[in-house]
């Protein structure tokens, strides 16, 4: 996969309410969550992940052309015709904008993953 080729560790769910329960257990520094999933499509996951850990940027990803209007949590909305290049630059920028937000809070430490 192009994120773990370039350094990210990616933990994987196959449906709506097991991305909920990875995201609950686990602490990410962002997440890229595709719109069409099982049980629960993006739109309403994002939303619950954005009540739990609104601090954690979330990325939507989708087949459709613009961002579906139940995505309004989301922090980036990617086509999935788009370059893995562009996933990848939306994604740093959006780690980068947490970071700079975290300093300005006076936070003292930080679990981004290594670029390659």
């Amino acid at each position: 996969m192009v994120l773990e080729a370039s350094g990210y560790t990616v933990l994987a769910a196959s449906s709506g309410p097991e991305a909920l329960e990875l995201f609950a257990s686990c602490n990410v520094d962002a997440v890229l969550l595709d719109y069409s999933m099982p049980k629960m499509d993006g739109g309403q996951v994002a939303a619950l992940m954005k009540v739990m850990k609104p601090y954690v940027p979330v990325v939507m990803l989708s087949a459709l052309p613009s961002l579906p209007e139940n995505a309004h949590s989301v922090d980036a909305f990617i086509t999935k015709g788009q370059s893995p290049e562009t996933w990848l630059v939306r994604l740093a920028g959006l780690l980068e904008q947490r970071q700079s937000a975290e300093f300005a809070r006076g936070a003292s430490a930080y679990r981004f993953p290594a670029a390659a």
